[in-house]
């Protein structure tokens, strides 16, 4: 790989989704990222999603269709293995980052924490992904993104019902999370470039999860002020139209206010934009209005005005948009079958960003070849491979 991060060793424990998604950031901007896949949790995951009882072929194309794997390498080790363990420290030493998400304490207990590993390798940086970080209270608390969410006081402000709160329906803690952590990941790199030492980087997901009140507590440093869940302005919304559509609007600004009671025929609501006692009346005159005329009579009317809107699109159709595709936002990339693994693209790119991909790798495909250059002898990495030889098949 080239690009910025090109010469970025990264050594890859994780499992859960905001590790891999830190790596996966960090990948496609260059880094050689391997990924320490262990027989057992290969196997746990093959059983709980029911991929153990499809035939090899298929369990590869899953893995090609992974986009979190792509541009990493793959090497299959059980970490609880004394000669494994020689290996995963030979290669940490060489490392410029690790990245794990075990429990605070279970790679220590394994000799393969960040005092252990930063003991061999001052430089490295080694960050720790965690439900509620290394310290506090919570420190040894599982769980999984709503619990961070919840833990944040943003699941409270998750849906539209004022009495019950929701989930996101995405995994919003796990993205945001794996996001800090690679921002932490290059501030820690840029840190060494002054000090000549690496860092722990301790990354929390009820912490990073938290940063989303950041508008909320802006506007409102007296949290009690809040309006509360699914209280709304008039002027954003999401409207149903006569076809059974959504249409989302935000035309929040005065002149663009304006302009959206002008294209739905009420001009006489534009002085009660912030008049908080008409809102409700507002709401549900609107809810009529765009009820009578379908989603792309709509699109055509508010494009003209030039208001803010967009169809609220499904997956299907998030796919198919023709702006996320122009913006490089959807990927069909060859698999080798010689059929399309259709991915999403970097979510930001630089100008010399490599625009060419290398899918996921199967569990374990690179282990001998990993091993082999840290100068493993044949035998320990015959005895090596056959652990990736039983993950892959369990």
């Amino acid at each position: 790989m080239s690009g910025a991060l090109a010469g970025i060793r990264v050594l890859d424990f994780s499992r859960l989704l905001p590790g891999p998604y830190c790596t996966w950031l960090l990948a496609d901007m260059g880094a050689e990222v391997i990924r320490v896949e262990n027989p057992r949790e290969v196997a746990k995951q093959a059983q709980v999603f029911g991929w153990d009882r499809l035939p090899p072929a298929e369990r590869g194309a899953l893995r090609e269709g992974d986009i979190l794997a792509r541009n990493k390498r793959s090497v299959m080790l059980d970490i609880g293995d004394p000669v494994a363990q020689d290996a995963l420290r030979a290669l940490a030493a060489r490392a410029d980052v690790v990245v794990e998400d075990y429990r605070p304490g279970v790679l220590d207990g394994l000799g393969l924490g960040a005092a252990a590993l930063r003991g061999q390798n001052p430089r490295l940086v080694y960050a720790s992904l965690t439900l509620c970080g290394q310290t506090g209270p919570y420190r040894d608390k599982p769980g999984h993104d709503p619990v961070a969410l919840a833990i944040a006081g943003v699941l409270s402000r998750v849906g539209e019902n004022p009495d019950v709160p929701s989930f996101p329906g995405v995994p919003v803690a796990d993205v945001v999370t794996g996001a800090h952590a690679a921002f932490a990941v290059l501030a820690a790199l840029r840190a060494r470039d002054h000090s000549g030492q690496g860092q722990h980087l301790d990354v929390a997901m009820s912490d990073c999860a938290m940063s989303l009140l950041v508008n909320v507590l802006s506007r409102h440093p007296d949290p009690a002020t809040a309006p509360p869940r699914g209280t709304r302005r008039a002027d954003m919304g999401l409207w149903r139209t006569s076809d059974g559509q959504f249409l989302c609007t935000t035309d929040m600004e005065p002149r663009y206010w304006r302009r959206f009671c002008a294209a739905v025929g009420r001009p006489d609501f534009v002085p009660l934009q912030n008049e908080i006692a008409a809102r409700p009346r507002i709401r549900a005159e609107l809810e009529a209005i765009f009820a009578s005329r379908t989603l792309a009579e709509w699109e055509t009317t508010l494009g003209t005005a030039g208001t803010q809107f967009a169809p609220v699109h499904d997956i299907p159709a998030a796919l198919a948009d023709p702006h996320n595709r122009a913006r490089g936002m959807v990927l069909d990339l060859p698999g080798s079958d010689g059929r399309p693994r259709r991915q999403l693209g970097p979510p930001v790119r630089l100008d010399d960003q490599p625009r060419s991909h290398r899918l996921g790798r199967a569990p374990g495909a690179d282990t001998e070849a990993v091993l082999r250059d840290l100068g493993f002898d044949d035998a320990t990495i015959t005895v090596l491979s056959r652990q990736g030889a039983r993950g892959r098949s369990a």
